[in-house]
């Protein structure tokens, strides 16, 4: 499969005179230095970085501009508690399917309040998978996040998917880079201050957590 689909690459991506430029996202970055030698030649920008940060999502004067043509500026409050929190490179942005979402089912009619769109498009297992596996310590800083409060962590936006397991400490910057977490402030040396960014957010960390006390105390005669 990595033969594969580093000849594909090389061939679409490296060395196609067709095509002028192109983007790759997702929530781990390439493993570039080591399995896609036929693709080495592109540049990383994360959501730590500066550059292009207002185009990872909407802006709070997109969110504006939306709500005030559709006329619906009075959710614009509820908008940012629950969509709004996350911070790419040093701008605020709005996760754009969350406000998609809302703004087509208040058009439709179908809801008034704000809904929890995150939850259908993830299975939510990596944050399952870091209550299970946590210590106290780490259980305790959840408990920290969930109440408003932040935590200092070493983000490694370097990992791959062969490295999640290697390190329960792994699946704080896995959060991070997925949208369960958020930085907060700026950089200061090697350590980044996370957040849980919103209410969608903090709601399915407080139902998988439920959901884990439940599993557990069945197993508990």
């Amino acid at each position: 499969m990595v033969e594969l689909i580093s000849g594909l690459f090389g061939q679409v991506l490296k060395t196609n005179r067709s095509l002028y430029f192109a983007v790759l996202t997702g929530c781990l970055r390439i493993s570039r230095e080591s399995i896609f030698t036929g693709l080495n030649n592109f540049n990383v920008y994360t959501i730590k970085d500066a550059r292009y940060r207002e185009y990872f999502g909407f802006t709070d004067e997109e969110i504006r501009a939306m709500l005030s043509y559709y006329g619906f500026m009075e959710q614009y409050d509820a908008v940012k508690q629950w969509y709004d929190g996350y911070q790419f490179g040093n701008t605020g942005i709005y996760c754009p399917w969350d406000v998609i979402n809302y703004c087509g089912d208040l058009r439709d009619g179908n809801v008034a309040e704000p809904q929890n769109y995150w939850v259908n498009t993830s299975s939510n297992d990596i944050v399952r998978k870091f209550i299970g596996r946590a210590g106290s310590a780490a259980r305790n800083e959840m408990e920290l996040l969930i109440d408003g409060g932040s935590i200092r962590k070493m983000i490694r936006q370097e990992l791959t998917y062969r490295d999640l397991d290697s390190d329960v400490d792994n699946l704080w910057s896995i959060l991070f880079t997925t949208g369960y977490l958020t930085q907060r402030g700026q950089q200061q040396g090697d350590m980044t201050e996370l957040v849980i960014p919103n209410r969608e957010i903090r709601w399915i960390f407080v139902q998988q957590i439920r959901r884990w006390f439940q599993e557990e105390t069945k197993k508990d005669s």
